[in-house]
């Protein structure tokens, strides 16, 4: 029997109160996405959505725990409301334990939205506030030739929620897509990672929580707010992106 997908789910945040209590945390947040995913895939030979991932969860943040890398496959650095640019000693240290995994031959990386971020300042590139500001909610992302082959359509409709981003592509970095908004929507380098900006793991009532919160604290405006809850339920490629993630985990294994 095949042994279990090891992937560890470094945790850079938690989701808002509800969201926390209803998923626990995002380490459930993505186990739900993957476990989907999965099934979507349809290849329980390879990859059974019951018995096939090993989903392990990291506090990076308070208790500042990670994993050994040969003890594992695959790492997944999730989003956060922290800022990817900032040097507190956790983010640091986050950086310079991105940059083990990149180097190494062979355990694979998914960056999402904070966690792209992070994998941009590890390769170099600069990291920080849009001029364009706010993204969130569903938004379509334009793919690259690369970015098509790898999820299988032209368009991707992905959940957002950022205002940071990474300014530019580092070397040897395979562009995934752009938006209006942001030009740095996706990075893939084969074997190695893959990153979106964007929150493939987000559903409505998560974007919801989090724009609704945002609005009480006067981050975003009345109107920009309930523009983003507009769009919050629209249909979207979470699934569809989570199984191009698991093919690329399972590239290499026979």
């Amino acid at each position: 029997m095949r042994p279990p997908l090891r992937i560890a789910v470094l945790e850079c945040d938690a989701p808002p109160a509800d969201a926390n209590a209803r998923y626990g945390g995002y380490h459930g947040v993505f186990s739900q996405l993957l476990k989907e995913s999965a099934r979507a895939l349809g290849q329980p030979d390879r990859l059974d959505p019951e018995t096939g991932l090993d989903i392990s969860r990291w506090d990076v943040v308070y208790a500042q725990e990670y994993p050994r890398l040969e003890d594992v496959d695959a790492i997944l650095l999730t989003g956060s409301k922290f800022n990817s640019f900032d040097d507190d000693p956790w983010i640091l240290k986050l950086v310079e334990y991105t940059k083990q995994a990149i180097d190494d031959q062979r355990v694979k990386i998914l960056g999402i939205c904070y966690g792209h971020q992070i994998i941009g300042r590890a390769l170099g590139s600069k990291v920080g506030r849009s001029d364009a500001g706010w993204e969130i909610a569903v938004c379509d992302v334009d793919l690259t030739e690369q970015g098509k082959k790898l999820f299988g359509k032209d368009k991707l409709h992905i959940q957002q929620m950022h205002r940071d981003i990474v300014f530019d592509y580092p070397p040897n970095v395979i562009p995934l897509g752009s938006s209006p908004r942001c030009a740095v929507q996706g990075m893939y380098r084969p074997g190695h990672f893959i990153t979106v900006q964007g929150h493939p793991e987000f559903r409505e009532d998560i974007v919801s929580e989090v724009v609704k919160l945002r609005m009480s604290t006067g981050i975003f405006s009345k109107e920009q707010g309930e523009d983003a809850l507009s769009r919050a339920g629209k249909d979207h490629d979470g699934v569809l992106i989570g199984v191009a993630f698991l093919k690329f985990l399972l590239e290499d294994i026979q």
